[in-house]
């Protein structure tokens, strides 16, 4: 018989934490605005903690509440401050002390683009592990103005990501864009990283392009592609509720799945840690705050609002039920209007 033996790869994320979020026009900072009753930075960790390796992430100065959220959601995350903005490629090597240690791969993400999968993550290192010492994602957005732009060789490997204002107009009908997440091959990452220059308008460090300097190496490079959604960035509100409605009908969906039946799903409102049994009965306009268990074969009557609260098997609830945090409703309970406060 033959064994097969697996080999774990080592993989460091760095979580791109440092910018300031003033087109959120609020004094929050933006990585710690909410969708689905979660934090974008959280939505992001939590996506990256399926990796099991190192969290190194990259704040700005004064971000002590982004700081104080991390260390709940994952104790072992390490910080790292980019005193001056000077580029994502500039953020990333913030962490350098982190990059330093090798780790068979580095993935970069951002803390602003909470709809990103743990599978795109693991397609991400999988072309590494096959090889890649850059790994670029792109996508195909309807209208590509604004975006950069993945220039490939006959091959069909990235040379260079092209921005916008400096492509040719053969470049810029290019549908394939940058999303901005990447991942290098964690024994040539600092000297693709350190190689990148500043020369250029802004006079900053972009990290785009690690893939020019990696092709220029002699280095494999490669794209993959995803939806535009789950690379979506949050900058504004009104981006921050086009990211939330995403996430609801990826949840309402994963509810449909396991059996749930929702009368009207798009007026029923979830949580990311919402957790539905099955043969569960949801009415129209019903509002699930976060940490919410509804066990097997129970019905939750029209504008009821839960939040915090277990709700025990065959319990009927509302319709106009609040329910809150630590509150448990058993299952013989059946009165129509139940509401406990």
């Amino acid at each position: 018989m033959t064994t097969e033996h697996r080999i774990t790869r080592t993989c460091l994320v760095v979580v791109l934490a440092a910018g300031e979020g003033t087109r959120m026009r609020s004094s929050r900072p933006k990585v710690l605005h909410a969708i689905g009753g979660r934090s974008l930075i959280a939505h992001v960790l939590s996506a990256v903690g399926t990796t099991d390796g190192q969290t190194a992430v990259v704040v700005g100065p004064g971000q002590e509440a982004v700081v104080k959220a991390v260390k709940t959601l994952m104790p072992g995350a390490e910080f790292y401050v980019q005193r001056e903005r000077r580029g994502t490629a500039h953020a990333v090597l913030a962490a350098k002390a982190a990059l330093a240690r090798g780790a068979d791969d580095v993935v970069v993400v951002f803390a602003d683009t909470p709809l990103i999968t743990p599978q795109t993550i693991g397609r991400l290192r999988g072309a590494l592990a096959s090889g890649a010492a850059v790994v670029v994602l792109g996508f195909c957005p309807a209208d590509p103005a604004g975006y950069g732009r993945l220039v490939v060789d006959a091959a069909g490997r990235p040379t260079a990501i092209r921005e916008e204002q400096d492509a040719s107009p053969a470049e810029r009908s290019i549908r394939l864009c940058n999303s901005g997440l990447m991942a290098l091959a964690g024994h040539s990452a600092l000297a693709i990283l350190e190689q990148i220059r500043d020369d250029n308008a802004k006079r900053e460090f972009y990290l785009t392009d690690a893939v020019a300097v990696a092709y220029a190496m002699g280095l494999a490079t490669v794209a993959l592609e995803t939806g535009g959604d789950e690379v979506r960035g949050v900058n504004t509100q009104a981006q921050l509720a086009e990211a939330d409605a995403i996430l609801q009908r990826r949840l309402r969906a994963a509810a449909h799945e396991a059996g749930v039946t929702m009368v009207a799903p798009e007026t029923v409102y979830l949580c990311a840690d919402t957790k539905l049994g099955r043969d569960v009965t949801v009415e129209p306009y019903v509002v699930f705050g976060p940490g919410v268990t509804v066990e097997d074969g129970t019905l939750i009557r029209s504008f009821s609002h839960l939040e915090g609260a277990h709700v025990e098997r065959g319990a009927h609830l509302g319709p106009f039920a609040r329910l809150r945090r630590g509150a448990s409703l058993e299952a013989d309970v059946q009165a129509g209007h139940f509401a406990e406060d």
